[in-house]
């Protein structure tokens, strides 16, 4: 097998680059930057772009079934219009916590989205004598707005994802003295999680796990932020790839193309001091020959009878 290409499709300097989503509707990458605040929207047949500045720290995002977007922000889970810049609050997952936000989120194939949240300076943490309160939950959240807290005591929640029989959650918590992806039992009719188990320690492997995705044959993708790669599980939870990357902090996967076959990541930019070892550091990049095949990203479900009463960007900035 040809050994797989690593291109930098976009060279954009995201400050933390994340979410990777593609659009089959409308052939359309779409993407995020937490830490500068905005949604990045990139079709790589023609190579245009757009991009819409976010009023508050977003965390992840999700499409949702017509032309809107669900974005999860550091105060809670709005509809956005991308036509128009304007937000709708939706759903409010978790109460004020101070030094909490949103972060991972993904739809499950029944329509719900599922967000963790994380404690602001989590994923800053180096230090493993001084660990964060672990503050971070999971959420379900439904249709009608309305959310269920599912998985508690997490410190950065990542890692989101399902397998193709729709039997199997899973989750990893980003800190680096946690390093842990953990796989549930799922029930796809009324979203019940159970018999937690670990499925990968990353304390043996580089990096630290952080977005992730399933393939059509099951495995499971981890960007391995601060380890220079992309690692890929079987459903056993054992490493069968390692696809090296030319930024340290790769930080989520996505399967794009007509025929998903093309793995597109995000990254996260380099400290000032360490842009001469990856000056793409920021960058979307996009690997080609891997000879796997991706699954279709679902669209969130909304209760077409809810009123959604809509903001503009100021005004959700202030909340």
């Amino acid at each position: 097998m040809p050994k797989p290409q690593v291109h930098c499709a976009l060279d954009l300097k995201t400050h933390v680059g994340e979410c990777p989503i593609w659009s089959r509707t409308t052939g359309t990458l779409f993407f995020i930057d937490i830490r500068a605040p905005a949604i990045y929207a990139y079709n790589p047949a023609d190579g245009t772009q757009l991009s819409w500045p976010m009023p508050r720290t977003i965390g992840s995002m999700a499409l949702v079934e017509g032309s809107y977007l669900l974005v999860a922000l550091d105060n809670g889970c709005f509809i956005f219009d991308p036509t128009c810049g304007l937000f709708a609050p939706f759903s409010r997952p978790e109460a004020p916590r101070a030094g909490n936000r949103l972060n991972d989120g993904r739809c499950d194939r029944a329509g719900r989205f599922w967000v963790g949240s994380m404690g602001q300076s989590g994923s800053l943490a180096t230090k493993l004598d001084v660990l964060p309160p672990p503050s971070g939950e999971l959420y379900c959240v439904t249709s009608d707005g309305s959310a269920a807290s599912r998985v508690d005591g997490l410190r950065v929640s990542n890692g989101l994802a399902f397998s193709p029989d729709d039997r199997t959650l899973y989750l990893s918590d980003s800190h680096p003295a946690v390093r842990t992806i953990w796989a549930f039992d799922f029930d796809l009719d009324d979203g019940a999680l159970r018999n937690r188990r670990v499925f990968v320690d990353m304390h043996a492997h580089p990096g630290r796990p952080d977005g992730a995705a399933v393939d059509a044959d099951g495995c499971y993708w981890t960007a391995a932020a601060e380890g220079w790669c992309l690692l890929r599980f079987t459903p056993a939870g054992r490493l069968d790839r390692r696809i090296e990357v030319p930024v340290a902090r790769p930080s989520m996967p996505a399967f794009g193309g007509d025929d998903l076959q093309t793995l597109y990541f995000t990254s996260i930019r380099a400290t000032e001091t360490d842009l001469d070892r990856q000056p793409q550091a920021g960058g979307l990049f996009r690997i080609d020959g891997l000879g796997v095949t991706g699954m279709v990203e679902p669209a969130f479900h909304i209760d077409m009878n809810i009123t959604l009463r809509w903001q503009l960007a100021e005004d959700i900035a202030r909340e």
